[in-house]
């Protein structure tokens, strides 16, 4: 159950994040804001454990997941920016 709030939780995130930050070089579709929000939540906990946010086997929120996910997109626009200019 605990992999199926996860997928929710990280769709919602993903979905928050593309539109917080919209732009064209982005992922698109179902699968890829899925995987963008879960990402964005394993970033948002890895950095909030460091600092001591979050305790140890403690997940980051739907808050975290959004701003992890949004980190994430940052520097996907930064690589897909750069490879692009590379051509």
């Amino acid at each position: 159950m605990s992999i199926i709030w996860t997928i929710i939780i990280g769709f919602i995130a993903g979905v928050i994040a593309k539109f917080i930050m919209p732009g064209d070089n982005e992922p698109s579709g179902f699968i890829l804001t899925t995987i963008l929000g879960i990402v964005g939540a394993f970033v948002a906990t890895y950095l909030g454990q460091s600092p001591g946010w979050y305790r140890p086997g403690e997940g980051a929120g739907l808050v975290g997941a959004v701003v992890g996910a949004i980190i994430v997109l940052l520097i996907y626009g930064f690589v897909a920016g750069r490879s692009r200019r590379a051509i």
